[in-house]
């Protein structure tokens, strides 16, 4: 795995320490025994579910393109997703599923998930999330179609307002044969809910 980029030494320290100040606005004494490593912990546990600011979606699909004559959909699916939504900095979960049509260029399988993943460890939504990752991926390939449906679950709809516990939010983005011919598109829809493995 390549290694993840970090804040400074300085911005953990910026931010550990408003942390700190948060845990005396909620009325806690950030002096007391399992608080008092609390404030630095908060802050790399922020600098390791945003670390996506500090990478380049582009690059890491860049770094791993191939000449190869397949015209057929490649499917990449049940991608782990790990996103803060920006409205409350809560967590969403889920999952991705992306497949794309070559156009005479093919990416390493692994870098799929990794631009995923680069786009969730920043503040998000799910909507943005799916644009940018479909956006990405039809630049760097441009290929005959891109694909990405996913699917999540959002803890600011079930830890505070309305607190519904199972529901799932679904995004999808399609371009070029995806969007244009509903054969294809059915196709991928089908390999995504199949069983396969």
């Amino acid at each position: 795995m390549s290694q993840i980029p970090t804040f400074s030494q300085e911005n953990l320290e910026q931010l550990a320490f408003h942390y700190r100040e948060i845990l005396k606005c909620l009325g806690e004494d950030p002096e007391r025994e399992g608080l008092v490593k609390t404030p630095i912990r908060v802050a790399k546990a922020m600098d390791f579910l945003t670390h996506g600011y500090r990478q380049d979606p582009k690059a890491i699909l860049e770094s791993a393109l191939f000449h190869e004559d397949y015209k057929q959909i490649v499917v990449v699916k049940d991608i782990e997703i790990y996103s803060l939504c920006e409205h409350h900095m809560l967590p969403f979960l889920g999952k991705a599923h992306i497949g794309y049509i070559p156009n005479g260029t093919i990416v390493g399988l692994s870098k799929i998930p990794r631009v995923v993943e680069c786009f969730a460890r920043r503040l998000q939504l799910q909507e943005r999330l799916t644009s940018q990752i479909k956006d990405c991926l039809q630049e760097v390939l441009n290929p005959l179609g891109v694909a990405v449906v996913i699917e999540a679950q959002h803890l600011c709809m079930s830890m505070r307002g309305i607190q519904k516990q199972n529901s799932v939010t679904t995004t999808s983005e399609f371009t070029g044969a995806f969007l244009k011919n509903e054969n294809t598109r059915q196709e991928f829809m089908h390999l995504i809910g199949a069983d396969l493995h």
